[in-house]
């Protein structure tokens, strides 16, 4: 479960003269819960069991490796969010440092995520629904699911906001009851090896299982850039949005490794009734049938409210790609009359979000993976293209600033990227090639211009 990377909004339109200004009202403190909101606590459990199995029992010590990478990388979003406060995130970013042709590759990757965020919502929602109601298929909770979410999508939602800091706020109460109840379990005990979320089961040793189940955790951290799309109501933008992006992702990987820890204290074994639910074998071993039940609906309402943002964005994103002849304006371009939504794009997600009845977690968790660790190395690249390349910062400072530091933040996201599958790696590959064959296409082998997407409204 994870929110995209850009909030839903409106459908795109173009300013008129005299409308009114967003007021900046936001500090640092509203943009860092703003940031948590979209990466979900509750992430951790998602991919818990596959990565428990690919790392041996180590997942908090694979949270620590994410979480350094991620902290590289979010100061690399954090400089150009300084430099460039404008929405569009690592596409914007690419584009303005390498030009139109790399920011399109950069963002055909991002699309990727945008496409298989939604999917990988309704994939858990009816995992953990089936579980919870076995007499009923789980594909039969994913369409239900999907219907439900896209014609809240088309028929338009003044504002989720609400609904979504509600959805959070339970979250945060499972969380403390969760650690409370893990905490007197164990302590009832007394056989608890404090070190063994750190050293390992025995089942899968050495530090390549660690880096695999690694990269599979980078879809916790999606969202946190989702922080620089507020530029325009933040306070002091350029020093509270780069600020609130860094908090939040560090924040966010310290609750991270917090649950995960107290998970494989609470229940120190890799044998799951399932591996893509074992979050419910973690809760009942913590707080026997009352956590079953308090997670399933937490996490439920999380997956639902995660869904129907992530849907909402990445049918804006198809729209606004329409709208700028990216992809064939006549069907992504149009925009219902009534009810003023990008209804056919919207539609669209919802027939791909179909393969949730059949596709893998652990696939579509390492795909969704995939396309941020481009995203990330190609904004830790921009950091040296903007700042010392074009802008030509020098000195030992800015060397350090703008060479060095990006320079480990790229490095470690092509370590991580190279430890997903091969599978990963091969589809993840054809996807890029498909994307620069189809830009090849619309610029007639390249000798037309490269069409751009416009996100800054």
């Amino acid at each position: 479960m994870s929110h995209s990377a850009t909030p839903p909004t409106g459908a795109a339109h173009t300013p008129s003269t005299g409308e009114g200004h967003l007021r900046r009202a936001l500090g640092v403190p509203s943009l860092v819960l703003f940031g948590l909101v979209y990466m979900v606590p509750l992430t951790v459990f998602t991919t818990y069991g596959i990565v428990t199995q690919i790392s041996g029992g180590r997942v908090p010590a694979a949270y620590i490796i994410t979480l350094v990478a991620m902290v590289f990388t979010a100061r690399s979003y954090a400089k150009m969010a300084h430099a460039l406060p404008f929405a569009g995130s690592a596409y914007t970013y690419t584009q303005k440092s390498f030009g139109a042709g790399t920011g399109f590759v950069a963002g055909w990757a991002l699309l990727l995520d945008y496409l298989f965020l939604p999917m990988i919502n309704y994939l858990v929602l009816g995992i953990y629904l089936g579980a919870a109601f076995p007499m009923v298929p789980s594909w039969v909770f994913v369409i239900a699911a999907i219907l439900l979410v896209t014609v809240l999508n088309i028929i338009g939602i003044v504002s989720i906001a609400r609904a979504n800091f509600i959805i959070i706020a339970a979250q945060a109460i499972f969380i403390i009851t969760f650690a409370a109840l893990s905490i007197a379990t164990m302590t009832g005990t007394g056989t608890v090896d404090p070190a063994a979320p750190f050293t390992g089961d025995g089942t899968a040793e050495g530090f390549a299982p660690l880096m695999a189940g690694a990269a599979v955790l980078c879809l916790s951290f999606l969202g946190f850039d989702a922080i620089s799309t507020l530029s325009e109501e933040a306070k002091e933008p350029k020093s509270s949005v780069p600020r609130a992006i860094v908090i939040a992702t560090i924040v966010g990987g310290l609750i991270y490794i917090l649950l995960s820890y107290l998970s494989q204290l609470v229940f120190p074994s890799n044998d799951f009734t399932d591996i893509d639910s074992a979050a419910l074998d973690v809760m009942a071993a913590s707080g026997g049938e009352f956590l079953r039940i308090f997670f399933t609906a937490a996490y439920v309402a999380g997956a639902c409210g995660s869904a129907l943002t992530s849907q909402a964005s990445v049918s804006r994103i198809l729209y606004a790609m329409g709208r700028d002849r990216v992809l064939p304006k006549r069907f992504f371009g149009h925009l219902s009359s009534r009810f003023d939504t990008p209804v056919y794009a919207t539609l669209a997600v919802a027939v791909v979000s179909l393969l949730a009845m059949v596709i893998d977690l652990t696939f579509l968790s390492e795909m969704i993976s995939f396309g941020a660790l481009v995203a990330f190395s190609a904004v830790n690249l921009s950091v040296i293209k903007h700042y010392a390349i074009d802008g030509g910062r020098r000195g030992a400072g800015a060397i350090l600033s703008y060479v060095v530091l990006p320079g480990i933040g790229f490095g470690l996201t092509v370590w991580l990227w190279t430890s997903l599958s091969p599978r990963t790696l091969i589809i993840g590959l054809i996807w890029l090639a498909v994307g620069i064959a189809y830009l090849a296409f619309v610029t007639r082998g390249f000798r037309r211009p490269t069409p751009t997407l416009d996100l800054t409204e």
